[in-house]
């Protein structure tokens, strides 16, 4: 896939898509876009609190917040921008999110190039004046607010091994756990993230059931000198053509073609199996076109497609939190394939809003079009064992 000329884009970082597939590396940015897009309005009225006036806090990039790119990597961006309100007219301040999931951390890191920057011929780096972090650390239950000055006062630029040895800010955790405070809205929040981390983690075990699938009727080829059969111009097909092609990390020669092709197969779906194998094929597919290369007639097609598979699913949704539409699957299969398709028609509406500005509601929340969250959680979390 081309890659964005953008000096706000950082490439081959710990986050990028090497040894990965591209739905591999969407899945890893999305964990850290859950707890971001559920703090938003937590964080601006911490935010009010601690800074004693007027705050508005949204994303970067507003409504077109994009939360991977299209070749990997991760953006300069500040994770929000918040707008204060002062006698001298508004101003802005960028907010760094961090969200600390791992209990008995012996420090607490933090990129140099959010903290500090270094000027010629100055010697020490100086700490970012509008900046601020905001760091929840999960096992704790609590947070900080935390200027850079304070993580260049008490931490030390270092190696980091989880970061391939990469060279960070690391702040002691007896220091940083000194300043953490309690807030009675934070459990719920963390509760909130953990749900929607699990939901996309289950969803994301179809990729592995597919594989199994298809290894096995590779297999039998040679084990049982089985003809494989794909019949033309069948959905199921067409998705395994794109789902092996996909692994091979290649493109069809004419891929908008095959894209406006997969778009009529919208009004022949019947099963929620059926609405997974579309959505996998008009992500992959829609995927490999260059960024804004869409005809206005192809993106048309495709907004329709994504309005009509979410419609779909959502008719199929039960009261229990769980997703039917055959007798001849369980729920949970069927429950997992309704999220998948959720979580990549998500990825494909922020994709189109930002390159295109395609006429789709903007995404304010992961699993956002799920009706009933909890529900769901629980009805996966009971018929799975987790």
């Amino acid at each position: 896939m081309p890659r964005l000329q953008d000096a706000r884009t950082v490439y081959a970082q710990s986050s990028d898509i090497k040894s990965r597939t591209y739905l591999e590396y969407r899945r890893d940015m999305k964990r850290k876009a859950i707890a971001e897009l559920e703090a938003l309005s937590w964080i601006e009225e911490r935010l009010r609190e601690y800074l004693k006036v007027n705050v508005k806090v949204q994303k970067s990039g507003g409504d077109a917040v994009l939360w991977f790119l299209r070749a990997g990597g991760v953006t300069r961006e500040p994770d929000y921008v918040a707008t204060i309100e002062g006698p001298d007219g508004p101003k802005t301040l960028k907010i760094e999110f961090q969200y600390a999931d791992k209990a008995g951390l012996d420090f607490y890191d933090f990129k140099i190039s959010k903290v500090a920057r270094k000027r010629r011929g100055v010697e020490h780096r100086e700490p970012l004046q509008d900046v601020l972090f905001v760091y929840i650390d999960k096992p704790t239950q609590r947070y900080a607010f935390l200027e850079p000055q304070w993580i260049v006062t008490h931490g030390k630029v270092d190696s980091v091994p989880a970061w391939g040895s990469r060279r960070a800010y690391r702040v002691p955790a007896k220091l940083l756990q000194q300043v953490l405070r309690e807030d009675p809205m934070l459990p719920e929040l963390i509760r909130r993230i953990d749900i929607k981390t699990s939901l996309l983690a289950f969803q994301h075990t179809q990729i592995g059931l597919w594989q199994n699938v298809l290894k096995q009727e590779l297999e039998q080829v040679i084990d049982e000198k089985q003809l494989l059969q794909w019949a033309p111009e069948h959905l199921a097909t067409l998705f395994r053509v794109c789902f092996v092609l996909d692994h091979l990390d290649k493109a069809p020669l004419n891929a908008a073609l095959w894209l406006g092709y997969a778009t009529t197969y919208i009004e022949m779906l019947s099963t929620l199996e059926e609405s997974a194998y579309l959505t996998y094929v008009l992500d992959y597919l829609y995927g490999r076109i260059p960024a804004g290369n869409l005809r206005p007639n192809e993106q048309t097609a495709l907004v329709r497609a994504i309005e009509a598979l979410r419609t779909f699913v959502l008719s199929h949704a039960r009261q229990d939190g769980s997703f039917t539409s055959s007798s001849c699957q369980a729920p949970l299969t069927e429950t997992r394939y309704a999220l998948f398709v959720l979580n990549l028609l998500e990825d494909m509406t922020q994709d189109l809003i930002f390159y295109t500005q395609a006429p789709l509601r903007p995404v304010q929340r992961i699993y956002e079009w799920v009706p009933y969250i909890e529900r769901t959680y629980a009805f996966v979390t009971g018929a799975s064992g987790v």
